[in-house]
């Protein structure tokens, strides 16, 4: 039947063309946007987890960067410690040196002021982004090391540092620094004596290690004793800092491994298949012209009408 004032030709086939449409637009967006996932209507179920996947991810970021700032920090602090080692190392030679017969004690002395100025020197410049884990007061300094979720609580993980096993001096209690603690030794003559080297010492017994024409090699041995002591302290929190480095080096490698493995996660789940939406808009393409070809016939079926009247 034909009707002039319904033509259901043409209403099927625009409504065959708006599909079309409407295909192409989604096609297009997820060409334009490379995902076919971009927003809650397209899957409200994988847009959740997406949207989850990539906050986790903005915080992994954030870890890697603290954990950069944490390593530069830890490298720093091992570098002082290092140098310290070396120059506590060159003082007890020169202990040594003075317990020769003959040497001049009074300018091994000047020898040994020079490199505790350089110790103190040491401590005071090994910081890094206003910290300073060799010089000032003892503390636990916490560096952020993951993201923790149990259960839908998430959390941070710390890596921790002791200060008290790092300062070297701290200005405000001398028993808190390595370079200042008094040394308890018993000298080669049998002798127990109390020697510090840098600050002002912890009891009223304790004497500094330093030489004049007068000190005698029973004190030299203890002073020398007191070194090696102090000494093996500077390696043990060297130690403890290259521990340190280890672990955050390790920590950002892991945290790198698993932003890694949640984009493939997050582009498995969202990402558009570009291969499969170019054929699919080349075939909506052909679609959409045979539609509006058959909109067209469709629009010219009412002028066959006229015919009957002629």
């Amino acid at each position: 039947m034909f009707s002039i004032r319904t033509n259901h030709s043409a209403m099927s086939a625009l409504a065959t063309l708006r599909q079309i449409n409407a295909q192409m637009e989604t096609t297009m967006q997820r060409i334009s946007t490379g995902l076919r996932v971009n927003d809650a209507s397209d899957n409200a179920a994988y847009w959740s987890i997406a949207t989850t996947l990539r906050s986790d991810l903005k915080a992994k970021s954030a870890v890697v960067d603290a954990l950069g700032l944490s390593r530069a920090m830890t490298d720093i602090a091992s570098a002082g410690m290092s140098q310290a080692v070396d120059i506590a190392g060159e003082i007890k030679a020169k202990l040594v040196l003075a317990s020769e017969p003959g040497v001049d004690k009074t300018k091994i002395n000047k020898e040994l002021d020079e490199l505790k100025a350089q110790l103190r020197n040491v401590a005071q410049s090994s910081s890094f982004n206003g910290q300073n884990w060799l010089y000032g007061s003892p503390g636990i300094v916490s560096m952020p090391a993951s993201t923790k979720d149990y259960g839908g609580f998430v959390s941070v993980g710390y890596i921790e540092v002791d200060k008290s096993e790092t300062t070297l001096i701290d200005p405000a209690d001398d028993s808190n620094g390595i370079l200042t603690v008094d040394r308890d030794v018993t000298t080669a003559g049998g002798s127990a004596e109390t020697f510090y080297l840098l600050g002002s010492g912890t009891s009223g017994t304790a004497k500094q290690i330093t030489l004049d024409a007068n000190t005698t090699a029973d004190e030299l041995s203890g002073m020398v004793q007191a070194m090696d002591d102090m000494e093996k302290d500077l390696i043990d929190a060297n130690a403890m800092l290259g521990i340190k480095a280890n672990g955050i080096e390790r920590q950002e490698a892991f945290t790198r491994k698993l932003i890694e493995v949640s984009k493939k996660a997050l582009g498995r789940l969202v990402d558009a298949d570009m291969a499969e939406e170019s054929t699919r808009l080349k075939a909506l393409q052909v679609q959409q012209q045979l539609a509006i070809q058959a909109l067209s016939i469709a629009n010219f079926q009412p002028n066959m009408i006229l015919q009957l009247f002629r």
